[in-house]
């Protein structure tokens, strides 16, 4: 059985890849991880699934906020 943090995540990556569908995976990979654990000095190794998953939801506020604006 799935964690069910994961299985957040695994949805809120869904609602951010449909709302920014240019940007390629491993980008979208790249940008969450910056927003959950800062810069690239430090370790992704230690990077929480919470962290990641309240990344994950910022990110698609402000995406989904972006398109309403250019809606």
């Amino acid at each position: 059985m799935i964690n069910p943090v994961r299985q957040q995540i695994l949805d809120e990556l869904k609602t951010v890849s449909a709302l920014a569908p240019d940007v390629r995976f491993g980008q979208l990979i790249a940008n969450l991880a910056f927003l959950a654990a800062g810069p690239w000095d430090e370790t992704l190794w230690d990077l929480e699934d919470e962290q990641l998953l309240e990344a994950l939801k910022c990110h698609a506020t402000d995406l989904a906020a972006r398109d309403r604006q250019t809606a």
